[in-house]
């Protein structure tokens, strides 16, 4: 994951973390940040009474700082997050005097730098949809819950679109392209994009992770002791989840 995405932003880091157009400049990229915290994390947090002023929030997946930004503007300390040390090197060329930012490069699987009951708020949009196995979203989602604090808030994006939409000839090369990726053959598989007409940088399943069912999602965070309070858009590309890590009980003995 970390190669691949090391060559994504070495090519158009920018397009990578939101493909919707390739046509991107510093303000219109971080205007986009501003735009999607308004319309997926103000909504929720005003919904659950949550304000960030002095506290703390890690974001999984913060790319070159697309969010990071904003949420630097509300928040104490911004743990920014990402696999990628060339995504991490050019969010800090896009904002280098943001001082609350704290620039972290993680493993892949946790937050292994981050200690328990530390943050008060974990996002994640755009990130937990291109995890090449379940299993890697599950332990995302107990290393969430891990590092909040009790009553701490989490909101978070993934793909929970179970069946295929592309058409058999979409699907049959990109499983051959995918194939040839998950096998170790990275060279390989990129050229097979290209032959196809692909775009050789979405080659192999750190683009097209796998997808998680609602009730599958909902486990992942009952087990690792949080409480889903909401998800939305269950069955498609889309889905979005968020919810709070319960207090722990402690029982009083006689």
């Amino acid at each position: 994951m970390r190669r691949d995405w090391d060559a994504r932003a070495q090519k158009d880091a920018l397009f990578y973390i939101e493909d919707s157009r390739h046509d991107w400049n510093s303000n219109s990229f971080f205007q986009s940040g501003e735009s999607d915290y308004c319309t997926f994390v103000a909504p929720v947090l005003k919904q659950v009474g949550f304000d960030p002023a002095g506290k703390t929030m890690l974001e999984l997946g913060c790319g070159a700082g697309r969010m990071s930004r904003s949420f630097a503007t509300r928040f104490k300390t911004v743990l920014a997050v990402d696999i990628s040390p060339e995504m991490l090197k050019r969010g800090q060329q896009l904002i280098p005097d943001v001082s609350n930012i704290v620039w972290q490069q993680s493993n892949g699987s946790d937050f292994s730098n981050v200690p328990n009951e530390s943050t008060d708020l974990v996002f994640s949009y755009l990130v937990l949809q291109h995890l090449p196995a379940e299993q890697l979203a599950s332990k995302y989602i107990s290393e969430i819950i891990r590092v909040l604090r009790a009553g701490g808030v989490f909101l978070f994006q993934f793909n929970s679109l179970m069946t295929p939409t592309m058409n058999l000839r979409g699907r049959i090369a990109w499983a051959v392209v995918d194939t040839l990726w998950s096998s170790g053959f990275v060279r390989l598989s990129r050229g097979m994009a290209w032959a196809f007409g692909l775009d050789p940088l979405m080659a192999g399943r750190s683009w097209r992770g796998a997808p998680v069912a609602p009730d599958e999602m909902r486990a992942f965070v009952h087990n690792a002791g949080g409480t889903v309070l909401e998800l939305r858009g269950e069955g498609t590309p889309a889905a979005w989840c968020h919810g709070i890590k319960i207090a722990p009980v402690h029982s009083i003995s006689s």
